[in-house]
C-alpha cells in the first residue's frame, strides 16, 4: 500500500489526523448530551416517584441486563485487541478481532430481544400500553417507559456500531490501514467505547439501585 498522504485542505498528516479526532469527539460530546438528557429525566421521576422506582427495579429482569453487561464488557477487551493489532500492521488479526467484537453486538440485541420479550408478556410496556400488574403505579410505568426509551436508543446506537465495526474490519482485512497513520480506525473503535460506556451508566440505574 503507498504512503499516505494528506487531503487537499490538511497541511500534514498529522493535521489531518489531529482533525478527525477533534471531530469524532464533538461527534460523541452531542451523543453524551442525548443519553445525559435521558439520565437527567431518570432523575427527576426517580425524586418524585422513589418508592414506585424501587418496585420496578425490583421486578426487572436483572439477569438479562448483567450477562449483556459482560457481553459488552468483552467486547470492548477485543475492540482493544483489534487496535493492539493494527498498530504492529497485522491487518487481518484486526479484522479478525472486530469480526468477533461485532458477533459480541450482535449477541447483545438477541439477549436484548428476548428481554423485549419478556417484558411485552407482563405488560411492561411504555406509555398508555403499560399493564404490568407487578407494579401497577404512575411510577412503574414512567419506570418502563424511560427504560424503553433509553435502552431501545442505545440498542439503535449498537446496531449503528455493528455496522462500523464491519465496516472497519473489511478495510482492516484489505490492508487499508497502516500501523503509523490510522486515525479513522481509532475513531470507530472510539465509537464502539463510547456504546459500551453508556451501558455501564444504563445497568445499575435500570437494574441495580
Amino acid at each position: 500500500m503507498p504512503a499516505p498522504s494528506p487531503a487537499e485542505q490538511f497541511a500534514t498528516l498529522e493535521r489531518q489526523g489531529a482533525t478527525l479526532r477533534f471531530g469524532m469527539w464533538l461527534f460523541l460530546t452531542s451523543e453524551l448530551l442525548l443519553f445525559s438528557g435521558f439520565f437527567a429525566l431518570y432523575g427527576a421521576y426517580r425524586a418524585t416517584y422513589s418508592a414506585d422506582f424501587q418496585a420496578a427495579l425490583h421486578h426487572n429482569t436483572l439477569a438479562y441486563g448483567s450477562v449483556n453487561t459482560y457481553v459488552l464488557l468483552t467486547s470492548s477487551f477485543t475492540v482493544a485487541l483489534s487496535v493492539s493489532a493494527i498498530r504492529r500492521g497485522a491487518g487481518k488479526a484486526a479484522s479478525a478481532w472486530l469480526g468477533l467484537s461485532a458477533l459480541f453486538g450482535l449477541a447483545f440485541l438477541v439477549i436484548k430481544a428476548a428481554e423485549y420479550g419478556v417484558h411485552i408478556h407482563e405488560g411492561a410496556l411504555p406509555g398508555h400500553w403499560y399493564r404490568f400488574r407487578e407494579a401497577p403505579t404512575l411510577g412503574g410505568a414512567r419506570f418502563y417507559t424511560l427504560y424503553w426509551i433509553t435502552t431501545g436508543a442505545h440498542a439503535l446506537h449498537v446496531t449503528g456500531g455493528i455496522g462500523v465495526l464491519l465496516w472497519l474490519a473489511w478495510h482492516a482485512r484489505r490492508g487499508r490501514y497502516l500501523p503509523e497513520y490510522h486515525p479513522t480506525f481509532e475513531m470507530g473503535t472510539l465509537y464502539w467505547h463510547f456504546v459500551d460506556v453508556m451501558w455501564i451508566f444504563i445497568w445499575p440505574i435500570f437494574y441495580l439501585t
